[in-house]
């Protein structure tokens, strides 16, 4: 009787050790679970957003070189566009004050790695979202609707795409989307890649190519720039513009997002739109 009740008592014990422990584990792999999902979800997101508090100014990668988005006045050295007016409806919407921001130089060839290597916190440069770029970033919804063309010198024989050929020469910028749209529209043509627009408005008006290429919003401003040029045929392309953030930051782009709805809602985007692009937005 005696090793009777011993080897009950041991198995009693036996028995409140594997529920103390298994209720340990489960209570572990909760805590476990609620790191990851923290680390993967809200807590890593609003780390981004903290950041730029704590920091006090949004770092924004804008163009340096596009009349009407993002143009540098070398006299004043002011940076004006419809980008820069968006850039600091964010700012205000973040930090509560729209002059809480700093401007940084992009190229379409340096936006991506600027971002993702932390020294800008979004990239508001007419850049147009598509599913290889979402591969890299994240973007907010459609902030301007665009779509690409063909800059000319008045007079030129292009009229349209369709008068595009192989022995065609195009200009365009280094890491812009309307080089391989271009090369899939015409194959075998010959594309001449420059940093920026402006390097390739210059080139084209020295005579080093038959037209440039790029959304027409863009060439509407350099037709500004000189009336020895004008923008020919329609648009080929479909180009939504996109903000850019790095991946998993849905914080910042929550953010943007809603800075962007306030905007067409109380009619300050349509203001926006009309002082740079000189008439309202499609409907």
């Amino acid at each position: 009787m005696k090793i009777s009740k011993s080897f009950k008592m041991l198995s009693v014990l036996m028995i409140a050790a594997m529920l103390v422990i298994a209720g340990c584990g489960n209570n572990n792999a909760k805590n476990n679970a609620g790191g990851n999902d923290a680390a993967a979800g809200t807590a890593t997101d609003s780390e981004a957003i903290a950041k730029i508090k704590e920091r006090g100014k949004l770092l924004v990668g804008v163009k340096y070189d596009t009349r009407l988005f993002g143009l540098k006045d070398p006299a004043s050295g002011n940076v004006e566009g419809f980008d820069i007016d968006i850039s600091k409806a964010i700012a205000k919407k973040i930090l509560g004050d729209e002059n809480a921001i700093e401007l940084k130089e992009v190229t379409s060839k340096t936006r991506i790695p600027m971002l993702n290597n932390g020294e800008i916190d979004m990239v508001v440069a007419t850049m147009t979202i598509t599913e290889e770029r979402k591969k890299e970033v994240d973007f907010s919804d459609v902030y301007f609707q665009a779509g690409q063309s063909l800059l000319v010198k008045k007079g030129s024989p292009i009229t349209g795409l369709d008068d595009v050929t192989k022995d065609t020469k195009i200009l365009g910028s280094k890491g812009a989307t309307s080089i391989k749209n271009i090369k899939e529209k015409v194959p075998g043509v010959t594309v001449l890649e420059f940093d920026n627009y402006q390097d390739a408005f210059s080139a084209l008006k020295a005579g080093q190519g038959d037209a440039l290429t790029t959304d027409d919003a863009i060439l509407y401003g350099m037709a500004s720039q000189d009336p020895g040029y004008e923008v020919v045929g329609e648009p080929f392309t479909d180009e939504p513009y996109g903000i850019a953030v790095q991946k998993g930051n849905t914080d910042v782009v929550k953010a943007v997002n809603d800075t962007l709805a306030e905007l067409k809602a109380n009619g300050e985007y349509d203001a926006i739109y009309t002082k740079w692009i000189g008439k309202a937005p499609a409907k």
